[in-house]
């Protein structure tokens, strides 16, 4: 009996840590949703998209979207190892307000401008070490 009553607990909390690891990866993948992150991915594809040649647009962005599940859960594992499940509660709170909604709605501006200084900053810097290299 006591054996019946030890593998019914050890069932019981496997099932309650695996329903508690859902809800918290569900957060998690709420977090990556809301924080701007798909903007950013956004900005990626738009920029692959200009590589690509476009009677094959169609195509790409079927497999491109297709990879987005697989990264999306890689980023949640990263999430759960580094945050607490407060933390990420506390996040979802922060890009729910009105300063965090602002965030998410500019962050595909903030992304590009942001990479274009960047740009800017890199071809001055290459001039400088040009300088030094030689």
């Amino acid at each position: 009996m006591k054996k019946v009553l030890l593998t019914f607990a050890l069932i019981f909390t496997a099932h309650v840590a695996l329903a508690q690891d859902a809800a918290f990866k569900k957060d998690i993948m709420k977090v990556i949703e809301i924080n701007g992150s798909a903007a950013q991915m956004n900005l990626v594809k738009n920029q692959i998209l200009g590589m690509i040649p476009e009677d094959k647009h169609a195509a790409f962005l079927v497999e491109f979207d297709a990879t987005m599940p697989a990264l999306y859960d890689k980023l949640a594992a990263v999430y759960a190892e580094v945050y607490t499940k407060e933390d990420v509660k506390a996040m979802i709170a922060f890009y729910e307000s009105p300063v965090g909604k602002k965030i998410n709605a500019k962050a595909g501006e903030v992304a590009e401008k942001s990479q274009a200084a960047s740009m800017e900053w890199a071809q001055g810097l290459q001039g400088m070490m040009m300088k030094y290299m030689q």
